[in-house]
């Protein structure tokens, strides 16, 4: 038991020593002219899914089995939410929720945010308000976080993933 001891503590005192000796700056991988076109890109997206035109869309995704879209489930035994994986699944989902009723997707420009990870690889995040009838959603607009991650596939960037997630609620104060 000792000897179990000694080695998580030598590898935990190395790990730790690894990280704490990491630079603390690092350079951005993707200059701002390519931040702003991803920005654009992100821009576009919203305009085409409030437009509800699929084809688009179905472009500007990534066209890869791995490409994944989180949303809103209907079924059931899928829960409540669930992950779309491949261009097939994608077009559906997004068929289904656009032609429920009207959808409208605002999101608050000032504060997207657009990071490069790799030379290849930007992510992006902005929270919006959603306006959708689908799998029992009332037609209300709430408040969701849309994180994307975007690929370079030649000289354009496509959506990898795009992970729509709900804002739940503030909790009602305890008075």
């Amino acid at each position: 038991m000792y000897k179990t001891l000694v080695v998580t503590l030598t590898a935990w005192t190395l790990s730790a020593g690894a990280v704490t000796s990491a630079p603390a700056v690092r350079k951005e991988p993707l200059d701002a002219a390519t931040l702003r076109a991803i920005k654009s890109k992100f821009g576009r997206l919203m305009e085409l899914a409030n437009k509800h035109d699929f084809k688009a869309l179905h472009e500007m995704f990534w066209q890869s089995p791995s490409t994944l879209l989180v949303a809103k489930s209907a079924i059931q035994s899928e829960g409540n939410w669930a992950g779309y994986w491949g261009n097939e699944a994608i077009d559906q989902k997004l068929h289904d929720i656009g032609s429920s009723g009207p959808v409208v997707l605002e999101p608050d420009y000032s504060k997207l945010k657009v990071v490069g990870l790799t030379r290849d690889v930007a992510e992006s995040y902005v929270p919006m308000n959603i306006t959708v009838s689908y799998a029992g959603q009332d037609g209300t607009p709430k408040p969701f976080l849309m994180i994307i991650n975007w690929l370079r596939v030649g000289k354009d960037w496509k959506v990898a993933s795009e992970i729509i997630l709900p804002v739940p609620p503030i909790p009602a104060a305890k008075g």
